[in-house]
């Protein structure tokens, strides 16, 4: 069966990320900014297109009875919503495993601010960011959102053997670790190509699993 992995639409933070929230200096602290990040940001005007676009497309992917999965932000969930109005009951449910990397008291810190503030993370910050720990609760991407990744992926390959279509929407740091996962990648590399292209917002990696294995079969970038 299919497995999609959707990065939410576009969120008033993608696209006004240098102008609002990333002030220098931050104007609240970190765990306010994450408050933020996870409950307030939602959909741009844009986004909300993207979503519906999603909307339009799905159907012909996913047949009738997908289980859907949520981050519990809410640009993850406000897409969903818009993408698949009508879902199966009980459907979609929200997971932290889909989640957005957790970046602690770093949360909206310009990297002036960050390196300055916390001057012995700033090497691995610039030249391995995959095993940066986020200061102040946070989380890295190699140890804490692959983690959680691993774990959304056991869960998904049980559903997949099952016979069920699942559908992941996350965001681009947990699609980075779900693709190390499946596709046997390293991370530092998966990072590399997205510092040249990052996965668009709303775009569908799609995976199928054969002969007991997950594997890419595609990827659908929105037009808009």
């Amino acid at each position: 069966m299919t497995l999609l992995i959707i990065r939410h639409a576009e969120s008033i933070e993608n696209a006004d990320k240098y102008k609002g929230f990333y002030q220098d200096p931050r104007p609240y602290n970190g765990v306010a900014a994450h408050r933020i990040s996870r409950s307030v940001i939602g959909l741009t005007p844009r986004g909300f297109r993207q979503a519906q676009w999603l909307a339009e497309v799905l159907p012909e992917i996913v047949g009738t009875e997908p289980h859907i999965y949520t981050s519990t932000y809410r640009r993850a969930i406000d897409t969903a919503a818009i993408a698949l109005p009508n879902p199966p009951i009980g459907w979609p449910r929200q997971t932290t495993l889909l989640d957005e990397q957790h970046y602690g008291d770093a949360t909206y810190m310009t990297k002036r601010e960050l390196f300055e503030t916390y001057p012995d993370l700033a090497e691995d910050r610039r030249i391995r960011k995959h095993i940066w720990t986020a200061p102040g609760g946070g989380e890295s991407l190699a140890e804490g959102v692959r983690k959680r990744a691993a774990e959304f992926a056991a869960l998904a390959q049980v559903e997949l053997q099952a016979s069920y279509t699942v559908i992941a929407f996350t965001h681009q740091t947990a699609a980075v670790a779900l693709r190390s996962l499946f596709e046997g990648r390293a991370l530092p590399e998966i990072l590399a190509k997205e510092r040249k292209e990052k996965m668009p917002n709303a775009a569908i990696l799609h995976y199928k699993l054969r002969d007991g294995r997950i594997t890419r079969t595609a990827t659908t970038i929105p037009p808009i």
